[in-house]
């Protein structure tokens, strides 16, 4: 053949020595095998690397994670300010920040969740099938089981030594006077995802009292994952302000009780009480009925005990708002305090006809004593002779129709809108003596208060003065707003009001020794039915200060629907007088007047409130009357009355 012949041949058994050439193919496969060999070397270097990170580099940082709610958080959650009153020369704390223990849970670190679950459950209250599914979570580092712990259920946690189990420090909101205050305060609390302040200065400031949360900055990796050995920012928290309020403790406990107990005597729906001092317009006691506890507020039933009254609460003033009516026509150099006029018992404009509260005409009568037996038609003719505009430029100078500003959410404006068009005589009528127009207890305060104030209109403050969190201080300064009326208008209607108390329909809120000062009020409540006023509801009130020459104490009283008496000057009155009693012999003011030990006997006969409430053992418990103490709470009142005339009568 002519092809090749294969050299090879096997000689004395042997391979012939010359070498066979080694394939391409081979050494490419041996590389192969080389490189995946390194490759999984790599590979588990890089897999220990990681579980190095994770377990000896990361070990802090997940203990951390595992110890305090993310430990390094810690600095990231600032202290809520606390809230004080004023107590003698000191303050006393009515909301704070109090210490206890939370629960919970590593699941990483639980062998046996259902059984942990099973012992652990009946201490924390939990359903057992929800706690071990929650201490089940394979991947989970943190899961919080409860908070507040008691010192029986920490005790008992403690003795069970529990695999993953742990406890932690926190603080919950604390207020050490239980129901004081609490409409002033309100809670903190949750509302959907958001913990905060709820209602009260607790909404109000809650920001500041809140603080700033602290801010953490760590490297991530590509997948968004946090590089445990990177580099961490922590920017600390700071901490919220405090704040000291202008509330007088013993002046806020003695209007708590008086008006809890007038509620219960005179079978009330509801009431309130404010007390301002009148150069600075701070609130020295905001006191409603009903009330609850803050410490307690989830079991609380009757959500009207949230709402602050003072405040929020909008209705027809009736007779008290003639003061303004008379302090604008002598403001206005319309009328003086003995311009006299011919009373005939009613006054007919536009179909409608206006009568005196008791029926009846009184023939030639004084602007004062106008005051005196609070006539609505001498009301009627001091806003005539005033005028329909400059009336409606000194109400709204007054403060009526617009928010106060007082440092309180929620507060309503009231509405005048019955005195858009002054081309409306009766809406004007109507409104000289408090029908047709709404206010807010706290309008009607600042209103007399400014009067006391010799005409200057103060801003109602709650805060005097916020503690920061390095202990600096910083004053809150009375704000005066404007001059509603002149030095010698306010003396005139100061004078007026003076002669209510002494001859008039305001005897039982005089103090023996006392030039006490006031007005009476018999409002009737809009129907929320039908057009017009509810039949057999009402609303007394009384407002004024004292003493007249250097006025201390601007005090209002509120008693809705009062159903075993039928006037202002039987409930509100004697009420007003027994909280300015306080106040006068509190602030040891001295007496200017005359007054004899019989007469302090006949006061204290008739103005029982205080010993009343201690007798009964009245205590309000979560917003309804604790024993001893029936009444029969109602909501709240809108005071959308209809401007029929003919229902203006009622006595005050």
């Amino acid at each position: 053949m002519n092809g090749p012949k294969n050299n090879t041949k096997l000689k004395s058994g042997r391979i012939n020595s010359r070498p066979k050439p080694v394939s391409p193919k081979k050494n490419s496969a041996d590389n192969r095998i080389r490189a995946l060999f390194f490759l999984i070397i790599a590979a588990a270097l890089i897999i220990a690397g990681k579980l190095y990170s994770l377990q000896v580099s990361a070990h802090e940082y997940y203990k951390d994670l595992a110890e305090n709610e993310h430990s390094i958080f810690r600095d990231l959650v600032p202290v809520r300010g606390q809230i004080y009153i004023r107590d003698g020369n000191g303050t006393y704390p009515v909301a704070v920040d109090k210490s206890t223990q939370m629960a919970y849970a590593v699941p990483k670190e639980i062998s046996d969740p259902d059984g942990e679950a099973g012992v652990l459950a009946p201490i924390l209250g939990l359903p057992e099938r929800d706690l071990a599914g929650r201490l089940g979570k394979p991947n989970d580092m943190y899961e919080v089981l409860a908070h507040r712990l008691s010192s029986d259920q920490i005790n008992k946690i403690n003795a069970l030594k529990l695999d993953g189990i742990h406890l932690e420090d926190e603080s919950y909101r604390y207020y050490p006077a239980d129901q004081l205050a609490s409409n002033v305060l309100g809670f903190v609390g949750w509302q959907g995802n958001n913990f905060g302040g709820r209602y009260g200065l607790e909404a109000y400031y809650d920001s500041e009292l809140a603080g700033t949360t602290g801010q953490l900055q760590q490297n991530r990796d590509s997948g968004g994952g946090w590089i445990f050995t990177g580099q961490k920012e922590i920017t600390d928290a700071e901490d919220g302000d405090s704040l000291v309020l202008s509330i007088d403790h013993s002046i806020q406990y003695e209007a708590e009780k008086i008006i809890e107990s007038a509620i219960n005597k005179y079978q009330a729906d509801q009431g309130t009480i404010i007390v301002m001092q009148p150069d600075t317009g701070r609130v020295l006691a905001m006191a409603s009925f009903p009330n609850f506890d803050p410490n307690n507020y989830q079991s609380v039933n009757n959500m009207q005990a949230f709402r602050n009254l003072a405040v929020s609460d909008t209705y027809e003033p009736g007779s008290i708002f003639k003061t303004i009516t008379m302090a604008a026509g002598i403001d206005a150099g319309k009328i003086t305090p003995e311009t006299t006029y011919t009373d005939t018992g009613a006054v007919k404009i536009a179909g409608y006809t206006i009568r005196n509260a008791l029926l009846k005409a009184y023939g030639l009568q004084t602007m004062t004593q106008v005051l005196d037996m609070s006539l609505n038609t001498g009301a009627i003719y001091a806003e005539q002779q005033t005028g329909n505009q400059n009336f409606a430029n000194y109400v709204h100078k007054f403060g009526f129709g617009v928010p106060t500003g007082i440092d309180l959410p929620g507060e309503a404006s009231g509405t005048l809108a019955n005195l858009g068009n002054t081309n409306r005589d009766i809406q004007f009528y109507t409104a000289s003596f408090g029908q047709g127009i709404t206010v807010t207890p706290i309008q009607i305060a600042a209103a007399y208060n400014a009067i006391a104030n010799g005409g200057l209109l103060m801003k109602p403050e709650m805060v005097q003065q916020m503690i920061r969190p390095d202990g600096s201080t910083q004053d809150v300064a009375p704000q005066d707003e404007r001059r509603v009326v002149s030095q010698n208008t306010a003396n005139e209607v100061g004078q007026m009001l003076r002669d209510v108390v002494v001859n008039g329909e305001g005897k039982m809120a005089g103090v023996p020794g006392y030039l006490v000062v006031g007005k009476t009020g018999t409002a009737q409540v809009a129907s929320r039915d039908t057009k017009g006023y509810a039949q057999g509801e009402e609303i007394g009130s009384f407002a004024g200060f004292a003493p007249l020459n250097n006025p201390q104490y601007t005090l209002l009283v509120r008693i809705d629907n009062p159903r075993t008496v039928s006037w202002a000057e039987s409930s509100a009155a004697p009420t007003f007088g027994e909280m300015m009693k306080f106040l006068l012999d509190y602030g040891n003011i001295p007496p200017t007047e005359k007054y004899t030990q019989s007469d302090l006997d006949a006061f204290a006969k008739t103005h029982t409130l205080s010993q009343d409430f201690l007798n009964n053992g009245c205590s309000n418990n979560n917003g309804n009357n604790g024993s001893g103490c029936d009444n029969n709470n109602s909501g709240n009142n809108n005071g959308n009355g209809n401007n029929n005339a003919d229902t203006g009568n009622k006595k005050d």
